[in-house]
């Protein structure tokens, strides 16, 4: 399952909330809660937030991108999606920014990409993982050796570094997960 080019914020708000809901993730009596930043989230924390409780989870994933000028379609296994995430209190929040690539053709613009639901879960079962490992002391289950969800997916044309927002940024060349 290819998954839509659409960038849609509720389907990873809907999965966020069943997995908290349904299949206890973060069975601590906290409430977490997902939010979205689209310019100003990146890998690196000061100081000051670290000292708020700050961390950092980033993950490549397999993803799908629809110019808005021209409508041309192209996968990507190397999507970034890059999460903040602390505890203060019993409140937990999780901020994701979803980095994007530029139409070959049209280089205009970066687009946001689109995600399967099996994307979705595992990353955010990954994330999970992290907080459970960062936040409450736990074992880090996320054993996959830090194997983002790329696996079994060919590939003929190279990563395109001058379109992509994640390698701009200094992050995209770094392992499939980075945490911090």
């Amino acid at each position: 399952m290819t998954g839509s080019s659409d960038w849609v914020p509720g389907l990873w708000l809907d999965i966020f909330n069943e997995l908290l809901d349904q299949d206890d993730e973060l069975d601590y009596g906290d409430q977490w809660r997902l939010n979205f930043n689209y310019t100003s989230l990146t890998d690196t924390l000061e100081s000051a937030e670290r000292r708020r409780g700050w961390k950092i989870f980033c993950s490549r994933v397999y993803g799908n991108f629809e110019c808005g000028s021209c409508r041309k379609t192209w996968p990507s296994a190397r999507v970034t999606v890059l999460f903040h995430y602390r505890l203060r209190g019993e409140r937990g929040i999780v901020i994701m920014r979803p980095l994007g690539q530029s139409c070959r053709r049209c280089q205009d613009t970066f687009e946001l990409p689109g995600f399967s639901e099996d994307v979705v879960r595992s990353t955010l079962q990954r994330l999970f993982s992290k907080i459970r490992k960062n936040i409450y002391d736990e074992d880090d289950d996320d054993d996959d050796g830090g194997h983002s969800d790329n696996s079994g997916r060919g590939w003929s044309k190279p990563h395109e570094s001058s379109l992509c927002e994640a390698c701009k940024m200094g992050i995209c060349s770094q392992n499939d997960e980075c945490e911090s």
